[in-house]
This record gives structure tokens, sequence and C-alpha cells, in this order.
């Protein structure tokens, strides 16, 4: 039985037409991936589904009801969540209160007590195993933990399909495995899902079936035991692709960044490196390593407490973003929705904001004619996807985004690229864009830095990888002595046991 039926759902949004005739189905009790580039109609389908969008043409049919006008609470009513990559949670609110929204809005009691609704969560917390206590607040909880709290909060809403947007995202492997583990204990008692995800390795783990779709359209409905990755990015993008191992260095002469002994107090201690022109270092290690706190500081966000960071022999005295910026520091953040864009502006805005005195005339004034120009040898160059550089950021997908971002610090022609999970929610046929735009920007001398748990994206870009633990650097290992399952068991290590997990040349 199909706990979802879509046939031919169209859908325009002015003269774009972002569904074209698609046919999707659910059936009660099955994991479906939901695959695509940015941009293809995944998105669009699932918030048709779940009522934030009507749609123009099609029949929608949920729980074998044929729904004539859908809207958030009726998809909720009919048991259809949405558990977004953010997971949408309150967290200066109890895990009670998250988990029982839904029910204590729909109290017509004067109070709602929590003791009335602390049973039944508890209870929903306990079989989901992940020894979470209602009383605390959600702020305070690890991320795999708030996802739990996020799928209870469906259950007690007494869902029958969840929707699951990029739910691995910020998720180490351990918590990826015991999270599919749920999945299926819940797909046994015939819960229904919609995984939606880039990392097509989880999809072919996890799923039942996969719908791949392509420009608005379904290109293919398949069982997962008659896939193949090669098979998928195929009938994603029209054409097969691969990401082989980097074999290939451009780094040379004397280190243009050298970091030592930098230390901030509860983030990381006692960190050095160097990275020479057109080097690419990766760094990784599980959330919570330091890693991103580093880039922060090396960029100014949340500067250093000790230690030092020298450009090309000299020492930089970086204590704000501006600093970092006039010494040639760049840093493109992983979240680019909140930092690295203001996504209600156009995308020229975007693009120039970090280098607005180049476009400077004699008389001070802003000089548009040679902006316009600029920004679309970017949009050219980097080949994002839009027809106007006058439209709002956030009228493009993830990739297009992302690819502004880096438009707008390459404008500046910086001497050290970070680039804190450049891939992070972006397809696969985005990211051999933005991996070429790397490696083009190596070869012509720019150091980079990317900060990734992607093994196959450390390997496809990176001449070497430091590995982090608990704030320090654990272990370096050359890209040429390193394999995915090395890499993956420098990660999961703990400090000190480099020597016994991989017989690759480590330095620790």
């Amino acid at each position: 039985m199909n706990f979802i039926d879509a046939k031919q759902i169209v859908k325009h949004f002015g003269g774009v037409r972002a569904l074209k005739g698609v046919d999707f189905t659910v059936r009660q009790g099955e994991i479906m991936g939901l695959i695509g580039e940015n941009g293809c109609g995944k998105s669009t389908l699932m918030k048709v589904i779940s009522g934030v969008h009507q749609p123009d043409a099609g029949v929608l049919e949920i729980a074998g009801k044929r729904i004539a006008e859908n809207n958030p609470f009726e998809a909720i009513k009919l048991g259809v969540s949405v558990i977004y990559q953010d997971l949408s949670l309150f967290p200066n609110l109890s895990v009670l209160e998250n988990v029982c929204l839904g029910p204590i809005i729909g109290d017509d009691s004067f109070l709602a007590r929590q003791g009335k609704y602390r049973d039944k969560a508890t209870a929903i917390l306990k079989s989901l195993g992940g020894d979470i206590d209602p009383r605390d607040l959600v702020e305070d909880l690890p991320i795999a933990k708030q996802q739990l709290v996020a799928i209870a909060r469906a259950l007690a809403n007494d869902s029958r399909l969840l929707i699951l947007d990029e739910p691995t995202t910020a998720l180490t492997r351990r918590e990826i495995v015991q999270l599919f583990s749920l999945l299926g204990d819940l797909k046994a008692q015939g819960l229904s899902f919609v995984f939606i995800s880039h990392k097509l390795g989880e999809i072919m783990e996890i799923c039942d079936r996969v719908t791949i779709m392509r420009d608005g359209l379904v290109v293919g409905v398949e069982d997962t035991g008659d896939l193949s990755i090669n098979k998928i990015e195929s009938m994603m993008l029209g054409h097969s692709l691969t990401f082989a191992k980097k074999s290939e260095s451009y780094a040379h002469g004397e280190p243009v960044l050298r970091v030592e002994h930098l230390s901030k107090k509860n983030n990381f201690r006692d960190v050095s490196f160097s990275l020479r022109p057109g080097e690419v270092l990766g760094i990784s290690g599980l959330l919570g390593s330091g890693r991103t706190e580093l880039a922060s500081a090396i960029f100014g966000i949340a500067p250093a407490d000790s230690g030092s960071v020298s450009i090309r022999g000299e020492k930089a005295h970086i204590r704000r973003v501006s600093d970092s910026i006039r010494r040639g520091i760049a840093y493109v953040p992983e979240d680019r929705l909140t930092q690295g864009l203001v996504m209600p502006h156009s995308i020229a805005n975007n693009i120039v904001v970090a280098t607005l005195d180049k476009y400077l005339n004699p008389l001070n004034l802003l000089d548009f004619r040679k902006i316009k120009t600029t920004v679309r040898d970017w949009i050219d160059k980097l080949a994002i996807k839009t027809d106007d550089g006058r439209k709002a950021a956030n009228t493009l997908s993830g990739g297009n985004q992302q690819k502004i971002v880096l438009a707008k610090w390459l404008a500046m022609s910086p001497s050290v690229l970070i680039l804190d999970g450049p891939t992070v929610g972006i397809d696969v046929g985005a990211k051999r864009g933005i991996y070429d735009t790397i490696q083009e920007n190596a070869r012509n001398g720019m150091a980079v830095i990317i900060i990734s748990d992607e093994v196959p994206e450390l390997l496809a870009n990176c001449d070497r990888i430091l590995i982090m633990h608990g704030g320090r650097i654990s272990a370096e290992i050359a890209t040429a002595d390193a394999d995915e399952e090395n890499l993956r068991a420098l990660m999961e290590q703990r400090p000190g046991q480099a020597e016994t997990l991989t017989s690759g040349k480590v330095t620790v």
C-alpha cells in the first residue's frame, strides 16, 4: 500500500517550472531515498507533500485520502512530518516541551500541565534508546540527541511518514550507524521515510528504493539492490562522475602561512602548522575537535588567546576579521545561510560586498558598470545558475549559493583561502565545479585549507591532511600515503594511537 501517491505534480514559480509533472510514491513501511542535484525539484516536491506549497496541477493522495487543498496543519494531521537539516527545535525549551509541542498547542485546557505529557514523552524517548532526560534543555544536548528529540516530536504527533532532510550532516559515523539502526526499527513498526541526502553511499546503505530527479522531473525509481553509485551519478547528471585521489601538487616556495603554538581556552591548544603557496591542506576530525574554532581564530572571528600567526614570514596580529582580510586571508564558513551570505540581497551585492573599495571611481562613488561586469564574470567563471545577478541569493540552490560565497572571497585575490565544509549539503555535480575551482586557484599559487570530515573530498583535493582530536593536532598524513580506511581510522582514533591504526606514513 502506498502511503504517499503523487501523480503528475506541477509547480511554477513565476516563469520557472520547478516540477514538470512528477510521479512519486512512498510505500507504507519503506525508506525511500530522494536524490538529485540542487535545484532539481526535491525540496519543492517535499513542500507540496507537507503542505507548504500548493501544486498548480496534479493529484496528491496521503494515506489513501485525496487531498484537495493541503496545508502544513492538514499534513501533520494525516501523519506527515518533516525533520529539516537544522532540526527546527527550540533550544531554550526543555526536551519535554519540544517533543510535546504539537499536543500542547492543541490542548484546549486553560493551562497545559507538563505532568500530563511527561509519561508520553518519556515513553517515546525510551523507545528511541537515546537515554535523554525530558527535563534537559535542548541547547545542552549534543547534535545526535537533538536529532532524536526531533524524531520523538514527530512520533508524538502520531506521524506515519517522516521526511528526513540531510539527517547525517552533523553526525559522526558511529552516530550514523545508530540512527540507521533506529530507522530500521521504526520501519519494522510500519513507519515510512523519505531520506534526502547527497551522500550516495548512505542512500545505498539505508534505503529500500531510490527516486532520482533531474531538472524538475523524475528520471528513475529503482530498488537499491539494482543501483550502484556510478549509475546514480549518471542518472542525476546525465553522465558518470568519479573523484580520484589527488596525484599532483602545486605547492612551492617558502610558507605563506605559519601557525605556531596557537591556543584558545576550551577550544584548541598548542596548534602548529605551515602552509606553502599552491598547497591544499586538509584539516579533519570529529565534531568538537576544534577544527572550526581554529579557522575562526585564524580569520579573526574569535581570536586565539596565545601563539602566533605569520604571513610570508611576518607576524600578523589578528584580533578582528579586518586584520585577516588586510593580510590576504579569506574564509568561507560552513554555515553559508547565516555567516556567508546576506540572503535577501542580490547575487551581485553578495559578490562585491567584501571588495567594494575596488569599485570606487575618482569621485569615491561606486562604479556600477564595473560592478555589473565583475559580477557577470564571476557568474560565468563559477557557472552560477542564474540569468540575472540582481536576483536575491535566497532564490538559488545550495550549490549556487556556495559558489556566490566563493566568488565573494576569490574576488579579493587572497593569499590564503580557508574553506570550512565547502560542499556540505551540495550535490555531486556542484561539488565537481567547486573542486575544479579549488585546484585552479592552487595551480595559480593560492594556499588553501579545507576543513572537512568527508574522506573522499579530502583525498580528492588535499596534498596532506591534519587530524584534530580534543583541540590538538593528533596526526598528519600525506595524501599519497592515505586511503579511505586508514584516514577514517585516524579520525576515529584517540590521541597517541595513530601508529597502530595505519600502515601509512603518519606524523604524530
